[in-house]
């Protein structure tokens, strides 16, 4: 394919006269059938992709005002060690086969992350369909996930606990008080807006059931989206903000006993259901999860919660495969103030790593000393014990946001 085909493209905003064209776009790339369609309803699709066109940024390439690629950014935010920062959620990917091989898509992304640094979005999250793909473009893995299964003799015994079950509406204002809760204290979680909660299991909604648990003073403390299929349990989210709400709602996964064989769910590597369980000889898979991307070095750095109450200032070199304004030395102060400043002399380096290596550090995925170990930190060991006592030690946690 020639560059002037490319040539005679037009990349710019996608807007509601294109809505169909994007929807058309999705389901080839993502392989929605007709009979999908069918089933789920052209009118059901077309309003769960209301909020898309209203609230979202979507950018696409257009040959002669047919939408032939896109990327779409939701407007959300995060916690990261206690601070909420503005994140794009990254989703809605995709280039009809015919255009591929011209570079569009780093075009798209690239365009799309300008975008969110003029809209204060800091860092971006992603699910991948192909980590080394995102990888070489600036995105890394921040999470893993467990999937995991419990046969119906390894239920625990029921727990002691003051507290109560109530199944709920899918909506119910308890879940989001939970949650809301849970988010504020979770490094990592998704601080959950009225767009994430409408995407959350958006082509689940009606085969889930919703619970919470109620302590003694009748406060929500946790809840669990499940469904009861096949002779099944399926946990599709379990939220607990203390051990008696974990206990109390696989009480309630107990009290199915006699209709299941088999719990079927996912957790975070920082959940140790495992050692929980009396017998824990479970069958669990590890897989990486979300990956993440720092949009606006400066700016992240300069709203991070670094522990120092040092005087010693640090200074990072960052490579950025995509971004010229990540590409820089930046020199952090802790004295009178955190202070990020772009080191224009470049006289003293402390430590040199990639876009992809400064998020996994700062969330705490990884640690400095495993990152310098396999050469993705370039720094002594000085500065090594130094990064490791700056960066907060909350493991991150990771829900699913569409």
């Amino acid at each position: 394919m020639s560059q002037k085909r490319k040539d005679d493209l037009e990349l710019r905003f996608v807007t509601k006269e294109h809505s169909q064209d994007s929807l058309d776009l999705l389901n080839y790339v993502f392989q929605v059938t007709n009979q999908d369609v069918s089933q789920i309803g052209e009118s059901q699709m077309a309003r769960w992709k209301k909020p898309i066109f209203e609230q979202s940024s979507i950018l696409g390439w257009f040959s002669k005002n047919k939408l032939i690629s896109q990327m779409v950014v939701y407007p959300f935010s995060v916690n990261i060690h206690g601070r909420a920062y503005k994140m794009g959620g990254v989703t809605g990917v995709g280039t009809y086969p015919e255009y591929a091989g011209l570079g569009l898509m780093n075009d798209l992304m690239k365009q799309s992350l300008t975008v969110m640094k003029e809209r204060g979005q800091t860092i971006s999250y992603l699910f991948p369909y192909s980590i080394p793909y995102y990888r070489k473009k600036g995105w890394e893995i921040i999470s893993d996930v467990i999937t995991y299964t419990v046969r119906d003799t390894q239920i625990p015994k029921p727990y002691d606990v003051p507290g109560r079950i109530e199944r709920v509406a899918f909506d119910d204002k308890d879940i989001r008080s939970a949650y809301d809760h849970f988010s504020k204290k979770e490094n990592g979680a998704m601080i959950r807006n009225e767009l994430a909660w409408d995407e959350h299991f958006k082509w689940e909604r009606d085969d889930l059931i919703a619970c919470v648990y109620y302590n003694e003073q009748e406060e929500p403390t946790g809840y669990m989206y499940y469904k009861v299929e096949n002779e099944t349990f399926y946990v599709k989210e379990m939220i607990f903000n203390n051990e008696e709400a974990r206990r109390g709602l696989w009480n309630f996964i107990g009290a199915h006993f006699s209709m299941v064989y088999y719990v079927k769910g996912k957790i975070f590597e920082n959940e140790p259901l495992s050692f929980f369980l009396e017998d824990g000889e479970i069958e669990e898979k590890i897989s990486p999860y979300y990956m993440a991307r720092i949009v606006d070095v400066e700016e992240f750095l300069r709203a991070f919660p670094f522990n120092s109450q040092s005087t010693h200032p640090l200074t990072l070199r960052i490579h950025d495969p995509m971004l010229e304004w990540n590409q820089d030395t930046f020199t952090i102060t802790f004295e009178n103030g955190q202070k990020v400043e772009r080191n224009k002399n470049n006289t003293h380096v402390d430590a040199t790593m990639d876009i992809q290596t400064l998020v996994t550090l700062l969330l705490n995925y990884k640690r400095a000393k495993d990152l310098k170990e396999i050469g993705r930190i370039d720094a002594n060991e000085d500065t090594i014990r130094y990064l490791e006592q700056l960066i907060p030690d909350n493991q991150p946690w990771f829900s699913d946001y569409f």
